[in-house]
């Protein structure tokens, strides 16, 4: 693959730009894989290699405790200006009592990504992409990017719970949701909404590499449950969930994990 941050070409720049203009007028945007693809430099190899990464995901017993099967891991970096992305060290996470209700005050333990997962050059080509589109909502020098590789479990008798919050908000400046894949699932659509519960934009993400972003700061959002599509066999869905906090709240941010 071809690292795209740095050396655009003149189609992925026009998407860069739709994409941000949608997220100063409408708050939410979805980016499609073919758009997001040239952005990144990416082909269909370099997303089967880290969709695989998904298959090394463990349990997370905080969903756990409200009835979903979830495995996932968490890391924390910091991207400047330049592209330049640095990891942070690995805390507990934690999210403002104003933004999730379900745990309010836990600081929540992950497993760190692995080694392979960070070193894949299509994770930080992602990165900086995000990067560029979330400087129109804020012109940072710095951004605190927290990672957040999921798989949700749906079973004959028991749905997965992508947001068991509910309708919730993350306390940062773009909150990104990127489809790696789904299998006999049904379900799992996608809202972003505005404070007052006006629908901005509702979307089920199918197809690996689709992307709907949101300025987190304006708006809420929440998933519908999956559930397997034939009734039988289980299903899971596959998502990242990649969130940019402006340089003014890094401070802060850090020292939540």
């Amino acid at each position: 693959m071809v690292d795209m941050a740095g050396a655009q070409t003149e189609k992925s720049a026009g998407e860069v730009a739709e994409a941000r203009q949608a997220l100063l007028s409408r708050r939410a945007h979805v980016m499609r894989p073919a758009a997001l693809s040239r952005c990144v430099g990416a082909d269909e190899a370099d997303w089967r290699r880290f969709a695989s990464h998904w298959e090394d995901l463990e349990e997370d017993a905080y969903a756990a405790r409200h009835g979903t099967r979830r495995l996932r891991r968490y890391g924390h970096f910091l991207l400047d200006r330049t592209g330049a992305l640095r990891p942070m060290p690995h805390l507990a996470f934690a999210q403002p009592e104003e933004t999730n209700r379900l745990h309010v005050g836990e600081d929540r333990h992950f497993a760190p990504l692995t080694d392979a997962f960070v070193a894949d050059p299509l994770f930080a080509s992602l990165t900086r992409m995000l990067g560029q589109l979330a400087t129109c909502l804020h012109d940072a020098d710095e951004w605190s990017v927290k990672v957040h590789p999921f798989r949700v479990v749906a079973s004959p008798d028991a749905e997965g719970q992508p947001t068991p919050e509910g309708r919730h908000r993350d306390g940062v400046t773009l909150v990104t949701s990127l489809m790696i894949g789904r299998e006999n699932a049904a379900g799992g659509r996608s809202a972003v909404y505005e404070p007052d519960g006006t629908q901005v934009l509702a979307t089920t993400l199918h197809e690996r590499g689709t992307l709907l972003l949101g300025d987190d700061r304006a708006t809420w959002h929440a998933v519908d449950p999956v559930r397997p599509a034939d009734g039988v066999r289980p299903a899971r869905r596959d998502v990242l969930v990649t969130t940019l906090t402006a340089h003014r709240n890094a401070e802060r941010d850090a020292q939540v994990g």
